[in-house]
């Protein structure tokens, strides 16, 4: 633990990830908690918060753009007929206390507020597990409660008219490297391959980059993502690569879910975080075991 507002992720004593509860950010980033930094067991940096080409992402967590019109991921929304837009829309995602907090994993209670209104409730479970001497495992789930009288319909650009662009729900935000990432699952191959598809598990492998201040070079790494839960498993990949690289399970890719009052929407994604680069039956072995334990 380092103060009330952040908290250190451990795997066999070795610290993995740094969780921020509230974060001292403005509206129009939706304000909200996130792991950063995320790192490999020998210390490389896999994640990245507010970059230079997208500074509303925030490392790993849950993003949402459009919750009943309002934008709980950050930045522009996306208007039907009028493209990305700037609107003073931005939810907040307000950390309210730990059920339980060991230096393994955490349960966290957050709500969900725009306007003033309260319209999710989240439970937020995350663990952090040893796999093998150069790989762990981030478990990730999150469950969203409507605390409002009348349902919620859950929104992507994707939904509202942008082709391609459905992401929304668990994401994860690598750090920008001089090369792309490779982009693979167990029989595809390249980001326009694998995304906006479903596959059991997704891996982003990256060559490493040189390490600040010229000491030494980082890695390479792999991160892979597994849904481990069937409707998980249903939520199809939101893939970048070539652009910048992310990762992001989509709730809302051909149609507007509905979470109705008092329901609770569920999801899982355990993600392998391994130094160098993976093959596809290694990626698959570690996928197992994470899931598994």
């Amino acid at each position: 633990m380092t103060s009330s507002d952040t908290l250190v992720l451990r795997v066999a004593g070795r610290p993995v990830g740094r969780y921020v509860t509230r974060p001292g950010l403005p509206a129009r980033l939706a304000p909200r908690p996130y792991l950063h930094p995320v790192t490999t067991l020998a210390g490389t940096a896999v994640t990245e918060v507010s970059p230079a080409d997208h500074a509303h992402h925030l490392g790993v967590g849950v993003a949402v753009p459009d919750v009943e019109g309002h934008n709980f991921w950050g930045g522009r929304t996306f208007v039907r007929d009028r493209g990305p837009t700037e609107l003073d829309n931005h939810g907040t995602q307000r950390h309210t206390g730990f059920q339980l907090r060991d230096p393994d994993g955490f349960v966290e209670e957050l709500r969900w507020v725009a306007a003033g209104t309260e319209l999710l409730r989240e439970r937020r479970t995350v663990a952090a597990t040893g796999l093998t001497g150069r790989a762990w495992a981030l478990d990730f789930t999150f469950s969203l409660t409507n605390v409002t009288p009348a349902p919620l319909s859950i929104g992507s650009p994707a939904t509202n008219g942008r082709p391609g662009a459905a992401y929304g729900g668990f994401f994860w935000r690598p750090r920008k490297e001089a090369a792309a990432p490779r982009v693979f699952t167990a029989d595809r191959d390249g980001e326009a391959a694998v995304h906006g598809t479903r596959a059991d598990w997704l891996a982003l492998a990256g060559p490493g980059s040189p390490r600040p201040g010229g000491a030494g070079s980082g890695g390479g790494w792999t991160l892979v993502f597994a849904g481990a839960t069937e409707d998980t498993r249903r939520d199809p990949w939101f893939v970048r690569a070539a652009e910048y690289p992310g990762v992001g399970s989509c709730l809302a890719h051909s149609r507007r879910p509905a979470v109705a009052p008092g329901g609770t929407l569920v999801r899982r994604i355990v993600t392998v975080v391994a130094d160098g680069a993976l093959s596809r039956d290694e990626a698959a072995a570690l996928v197992r075991k994470a899931v598994a334990q």
